[in-house]
């Protein structure tokens, strides 16, 4: 007789989970999978409209507006939850320059939002993890692995999020698993807002080279992304915890 994981070992029904920056992108992708595969999901962002307009689609969602910089948002957020089975940081943003075009302030907004605001949200969620003996999945990048020209910040705090994955397994052998995703380059409104702020006038030549950097030749979807995080918050990874997991066409291969 097949056990329940057996029969469907990717189904979360009974869970909770949160994903922040869950209104747009791989976090909107995470949240629809989710919500689909029966966890009750937790939409926190900080643009309140898409993220209310997203939880109204779909079963069992409701949004969290938060800023995650904001030590005290972030805390009056979790007194709304009284249990978290699965945590998924993925709210981020990128820049693009190198070391001599990075400004001390850019740097700093980077590693506030990449870095200390996944630190402010796992910190404040450990209580409820550690009583669901709980999943936490970092939305890392390949720009946490290797060197991606004039991405000097982006790199550096994706770098910081792959070591914060592996320090928590660690300190958390038992009690928790934390696996990092480090994703190529995915079709998201990220990629968009780049391509509309850098190279306005030249959005397809861009693209192009933005496919080619991938050996697949293509950018990957959101959907592509949400499918492994739903595998690492399901019972069919068990035995998973410390992993940083590619998926980007191969670019960390070649």
């Amino acid at each position: 007789m097949l056990t329940a994981m057996q029969a469907d070992p990717f189904r979360l029904d009974g869970k909770v989970a949160l994903v922040t920056g869950g209104a747009r992108g791989i976090g909107e992708a995470t949240v629809r999978l989710f919500a689909q595969a029966g966890a009750d999901v937790l939409i926190m962002d900080i643009d309140r409209a898409r993220a209310e307009a997203l939880a109204a689609e779909l079963p069992r969602a409701r949004a969290l507006v938060c800023d995650i910089t904001s030590e005290d948002q972030v805390a009056a957020a979790m007194t709304q939850l009284d249990r978290l089975d699965v945590l998924v940081n993925n709210a981020g943003i990128g820049l693009v320059g190198s070391i001599e075009q990075t400004s001390l302030e850019d740097f700093r907004r980077l590693f506030r939002v990449n870095v200390e605001g996944m630190f402010l949200v796992t910190r404040a969620a450990l209580p409820l993890l550690l009583a669901a003996r709980g999943v936490i999945i970092n939305i890392g990048s390949v720009a946490g692995l290797v060197g991606v020209k004039q991405r000097f910040a982006y790199c550096a705090t994706k770098g910081a999020v792959v070591a914060m994955t592996r320090q928590l397994a660690v300190d958390y052998p038992t009690q928790l698993r934390v696996n990092c995703i480090c994703p190529g380059t995915v079709e998201t409104p990220f990629v968009e807002d780049y391509l509309e702020r850098y190279h306005k006038h030249e959005k397809e030549k861009v693209r192009a080279e933005l496919r080619a950097r991938q050996p697949m030749g293509r950018l990957g979807r959101p959907e592509e992304i949400a499918c492994l995080a739903l595998y690492l918050a399901s019972d069919a990874s068990t035995f998973m915890t410390g992993s940083i997991i590619t998926i980007d066409g191969g670019w960390t291969a070649a």
